[in-house]
């Protein structure tokens, strides 16, 4: 029980510091999303500053990457994206290895509490004292060595369905991060060309014809 007391503890502060994450990261997602993207529709030399100031946030952050750069090629522009996208999204994974090494060690222990407890129950039991009270709390024993199993089972069910809760949030994010950034490097695409088109060298007029000798 001391061990699946701990795991327990570890899980519940898991489960707490990864729903407030989440919480925070979904009220305000929409809104930088929103902000960013219609910024990058109306005026390109805009964004880098307003995806600056949510660099607190993932999402924020994952745009800002490529925007710091000064008029990259599409190519490193897209390398960025994705760089910034692995760094983002692993960090959304902190706490899954946790509650995975619960999930699968506390019915573990909880039946190692139970075959301990049954042993040190059923040892104490002779054959001439089968069918007499004596056996009574043998009985009361083997109770409470189930217990240790029960609590396991609790703690790793818990910690089961929150760890599919948060890898259903963290596989929608990777949707959203892929779609997001997609239709910011079709955006700034765009741009640069428009960037080559301006910066590119006039073709010269024809020569003039000479002019008649006087």
């Amino acid at each position: 029980m001391g061990p699946l007391f701990f795991l327990s503890v570890l899980v519940l502060s898991t489960i707490i510091e990864r729903s407030w994450f989440w919480l925070r990261f979904l009220l305000k997602e929409g809104q930088i999303l929103n902000r960013i993207m219609d910024t990058a529709d109306r005026n390109w030399d805009l964004v880098p500053k307003i995806a600056r100031e949510y660099r607190n946030h993932p999402i924020g952050n994952y745009l800002y990457s490529p925007l710091r750069l000064t008029n990259p090629d599409p190519e490193v522009f897209h390398l960025a994206l994705e760089s910034a996208a692995d760094d983002e999204l692993a960090l959304m994974r902190r706490g899954d290895k946790i509650l995975e090494a619960v999930i699968a060690l506390s019915p573990l222990l909880g039946l190692l509490g139970t075959v301990l407890g049954l042993i040190g129950s059923l040892s104490s039991i002779q054959i001439s004292d089968l069918g007499t009270a004596s056996t009574a709390g043998v009985t009361l024993g083997i109770g409470e060595a189930l217990i240790s199993t029960a609590v396991g089972l609790i703690v790793a069910i818990v910690s089961l369905v929150f760890y599919r809760i948060f890898q259903s949030l963290w596989f929608n994010q990777v949707r959203v991060f892929r779609k997001t950034g997609s239709e910011l490097e079709v955006i700034y695409r765009q741009h640069w060309l428009k960037i080559g088109d301006n910066h590119s060298p006039i073709s010269p007029d024809l020569e003039p014809s000479k002019t008649a000798e006087h």
